[in-house]
């Protein structure tokens, strides 16, 4: 053979191994990225679900991509709500209903959905509170992340203002007379910038982390501490609203509701012994400090987004917002949340895929936490973790009227807080399963499986579920889907 042509061949050989050696790069450059966004203790209270809520920044995400208006959380407390998300499985499948547990405990080697993205190629970070730690052995979950989580460790009580000079003056006065809230006052108004509190603190780091791994494929965790009390967001989130303009609130009881279904509000009334029930203006104080949180939270993360679009990034990350569990502020006469009530079980989610295929719209399906790890590993061509409990949302993506399952299920101890009893386990669980039109609650006694109470709700007359009818149901047929299904998720008798 002529030298010219082992020239040639040696040649091809060799740009043969350069572009196999560039596969690689050129796959992770094509990848789609994850700005994935947690607000805490926040319900369904954004203008894009029509509330009076201030929320210029999710409301615009909202119009990048799609609302789902019918989501909900597998248990209404901050650990086992997101130890189910980032696991992909439900607080029975983890064996978790505390804060005091981490799932670790339970479960060492279960995968995490920020560990699983590490796994196939991501740089993963955590700035904010996305696992729960404050009660637990271990804070946080360190294998998930490719670098030190930054804020992830710390307590709502103990956000204070951190300004430079004198402190400006709280111009809240009357919920201090309920409570302090840790070492910070319950309702706090103060003229103070946005980095003065954890938020504004995790944004501004979470821009810099943004700068810091654009040119990789990355999954961004940012976790906001907002909405959830104290309720102390800076004073121009207070000033976005007229107190006397906000909702009404109603503090009934729902007619017929069984005692079991409530609890003592001891996370913002604070010990049962000490305990002061707040008038009509410290509720309406608190319900005021509730919004400004989340206006506070909404341009916090409006800072990240337009952190997003500055580095060119939008067209190449999928973005999701949740919210961990929902919340009561005065309703029901209840204070935050570990009930099974809709209020505390249903909570807001928008996914905006890269350039997504129904822009701006929303569906009525139902979903579920557990379904966002198969969802977001489905848009990142990532391969499906084993032994997921939760269904991939992309067919709603695809289709906002298709349907992907008959039910959505939320479940809750009594008491509450079972591990700070001398039991130190449960000894009711209420099972809970909402459909398209009811929701359905049998409190069963843990040990024995027998039901002790139920609850039926019927959303198509009672949205605000003020009257359990489960003594008079007006579509018994539709009772009787509902007890199948939630048995099928909650198989009846012993543990």
């Amino acid at each position: 053979m002529p030298r010219y042509g082992w020239i040639m061949i040696c040649r091809a050989a060799a740009l043969g191994v350069m572009l196999l050696l560039s596969t690689p790069l050129l796959h992770a450059a094509a990848r789609t990225n994850v700005l994935f966004i947690m607000a805490d203790d926040l319900r369904p209270e954004l203008g894009c679900y029509g509330s009076v809520a201030v929320t210029p920044h999710l409301d615009a995400l909202a119009r990048r991509g799609m609302i789902f208006r019918q989501a909900y959380c597998q248990q209404a407390v901050c650990n086992p709500s997101r130890s189910s998300m980032l696991t992909g499985l439900r607080p029975d499948t983890l064996g978790l209903y505390v804060n005091g547990t981490h799932f670790r405990e339970l479960k060492p080697a279960v995968n995490t959905l920020p560990g699983w993205m590490k796994e196939h190629g991501y740089t993963t970070r955590c700035v904010g509170k996305i696992f729960h730690n404050w009660h637990t052995k271990e804070h946080g979950d360190p294998r998930s992340w490719s670098a030190p989580e930054f804020l992830h460790y710390a307590n709502h009580g103990d956000d204070a203002p951190q300004v430079s000079g004198p402190l400006p003056p709280n111009l809240t006065t009357l919920s201090s007379n309920l409570r302090q809230y840790g070492k910070v006052p319950l309702c706090e108004c103060r003229d103070v910038p946005d980095e003065a509190y954890y938020d504004g603190r995790v944004a501004a780091e979470a821009v810099r982390v943004l700068g810091e791994i654009k040119d990789q494929p990355f999954f961004l965790a940012v976790g906001f501490w907002k909405p959830h009390a104290p309720f102390n967001a800076p004073k121009k989130y207070w000033d976005l609203y007229q107190r006397d303009q906000l909702p009404v609130l109603d503090p009934a009881r729902p007619a017929g509701a069984p005692e079991i279904a409530f609890h003592q509000s001891t996370e913002i009334l604070g010990p049962v012994k000490n305990q002061k029930q707040p008038t009509a203006e410290q509720a309406a104080e608190m319900r005021h400090g509730y919004f400004a949180g989340i206006s506070y939270l909404d341009a916090q993360l409006g800072k990240v987004t337009a952190a997003l679009e500055k580095q060119g990034l939008l067209d190449s990350t999928l973005i999701v917002f949740w919210g961990d569990h929902g919340y009561h502020i005065g309703e029901h006469s209840l204070w935050a949340k570990t009930s099974n009530f809709e209020l505390d079980a249903h909570v807001p989610l928008i996914v905006v895929p890269p350039q997504a295929k129904h822009a701006g719209t929303s569906t009525n399906a139902l979903v579920e936490m557990v379904d966002l790890f198969p969802t977001i590993t489905a848009l990142c061509a990532v391969p499906d973790a084993p032994g997921l409990d939760g269904v991939s949302l992309v067919p709603l993506l695809n289709d906002p009227q298709a349907k992907i399952k008959d039910a959505a299920y939320t479940q809750f101890p009594r008491p509450a807080y079972p591990d700070r009893t001398p039991r130190g386990r449960p000894e009711v669980m209420g099972v809970s399963v909402r459909t398209p039109t009811l929701r359905y609650t049998e409190w069963r006694d843990y040990d024995t499986g027998s039901v002790v109470a139920s609850e039926l709700y019927d959303h198509t007359r009672d949205e605000a579920e003020m009257r359990n009818v489960i003594a008079s149901p007006a579509d018994p047929a539709a009772l009787e889907q509902a007890r199948e299904l939630l048995s099928r998720q909650f198989p009846p008798g012993k543990r």
